[in-house]
């Protein structure tokens, strides 16, 4: 029987009360802005852009002096000066992994999770034991690789399933008795309806119980349609760039998200940068408590508000809903964020297009993404232009492109958006 290596006694700050959390956020605030004001030199030229020094911030409302950087300063500021744009704060070689996350821009990994986050993240969805079937991307990316050191720890055991090939993953997850899936809710009923093509009984002939999910919705019908096969899910909210991330506090229990301590969560007005209050619908911005990679204030794009109420678990950190939309033009396609400046480099590539639109639907419990295309010329060979663009759309946005669309000219609107997001979450 396989043993947990982690210690799973509470966080002491989860259960404290609220004027010693803010003393504590105080206190590991005003160090990370000393060392990364020291140690990084993109952080140094935002306080010395803003009229800031480390010594005005003091506390989580100081926070409001500074600018909120958003993930398109992060990828200026990487063009600029490759790999990490300034931000890295320690040697290069203390890395243990150098991961690509959606922007695109790249990130650093550092080894082993904080193990509160892994005792936060874990403690109620996976056991020792368990076999976990990992779907989110691995190629480039840190949305499978950062599970196998926290599934370690708790004694579980990791498979990288990625995404595609469902029939072997249906195979695999029979085969190898997986107890647990960690990805896209509608990828997971994906593999559930693959299943059921292929004649298995889930209930019967699999042994899985729990999910953890994110990088999607988990819309109501959604979770209904996986828990009708008796299994638990978990919702998550995570920002790749810093590398923290939530969990619900009970399955499908409507309490929201718990904020962890390893770093500051802020809910603010887009327009302004100044803190919402509970109940305020606003964009998540997060400073995480790393020193290697010291962001401080970087916008998540994503909307949000604070739960005034205490829990009824008990625990007094603060908690949010979760994801209530995206601020701004880019929006998040099968767990990738896809902003409308990529699709127009896509585009531009083929001087064959005279016009372009992407539009995205939900068809199902599936994100589908279809490009209308007008062409220069007509007597272009459509398949092999379709081909083209699919690779090359694939290569910038990291999202595949369902269906090519010809329209004849003038179909579009001169006066267009590049990306139009049609998705009715029911």
């Amino acid at each position: 029987m396989a043993e947990s290596k982690l210690d799973y006694r509470p966080d002491y700050l989860e259960w404290a009360p609220p004027e010693l959390r803010q003393k504590y956020l105080g206190e590991a605030l005003q160090e990370l802005v000393r060392w990364a004001y020291a140690n990084a030199p993109a952080m140094k030229d935002k306080f010395d852009s803003a009229g800031v020094s480390p010594d005005h911030i003091r506390t989580v409302k100081d926070l409001e002096k500074l600018p909120v950087s958003t993930r398109e300063d992060i990828m200026a500021w990487q063009r600029a000066n490759p790999p990490f744009g300034g931000l890295l704060a320690v040697p290069i070689q203390e890395l243990k992994n150098i991961y690509m996350v959606p922007g695109p821009a790249y990130a650093p990994g550092f080894g082993p999770p904080n193990p509160s986050v892994a005792r936060r993240l874990f403690k109620s969805v996976f056991r020792p034991g368990d076999i976990v079937n990992i779907t989110f991307a691995h190629h480039l990316g840190s949305g499978g690789l950062i599970w196998y050191p926290v599934l370690d720890a708790l004694g579980a055991v990791g498979i990288p399933g990625g995404t595609g090939y469902t029939e072997i993953q249906v195979q695999m997850m029979h085969d190898c008795k997986v107890t647990g899936y960690i990805g896209t809710p509608s990828f997971l009923l994906t593999l559930i309806r693959k299943a059921e093509e292929m004649g298995y009984n889930l209930r019967r002939d699999f042994l899985l119980r729990v999910a953890m999910v994110g990088a999607e919705p988990l819309t109501p019908s959604l979770r209904k349609s996986l828990e009708d096969y008796e299994i638990k899910v978990w919702e998550i909210y995570g920002f790749a760039v810093g590398g923290l991330a939530l969990i619900e506090c009970s399955p499908g229990s409507g309490q929201g998200m718990h904020l962890p301590d390893e770093g500051i969560w802020e809910i603010v007005d887009p327009a302004t940068g100044k803190q919402l209050g509970p109940g305020e619908l606003g964009e998540v911005v997060v400073t995480p408590f790393n020193r290697g990679y010291p962001l401080i204030r970087v916008g998540s794009g994503d909307l949000s508000y604070l739960i005034g109420e205490l829990c009824p678990c008990g625990r007094t950190s603060p908690r949010i809903v979760g994801w209530k939309g995206r601020v701004g033009e880019a929006v998040k396609v099968r767990g990738m964020f896809v902003h409308p400046n990529q699709v127009d480099e896509a585009a531009a590539k083929f001087p064959q297009i005279s016009a372009h639109q992407a539009i995205i639907n939900r068809v199902g419990t599936r994100d589908e993404l279809t490009f209308r295309i007008e062409l220069a010329d007509e007597a272009v060979d459509r398949k092999k232009l379709t081909h083209e663009l699919q690779e090359t759309f694939r290569s910038i946005c990291r999202v595949k492109i369902d269906k090519c669309e010809f329209l004849t000219k003038g179909t579009i609107p001169e006066e267009h958006k590049s990306l139009v997001d049609e998705r009715v979450w029911e």
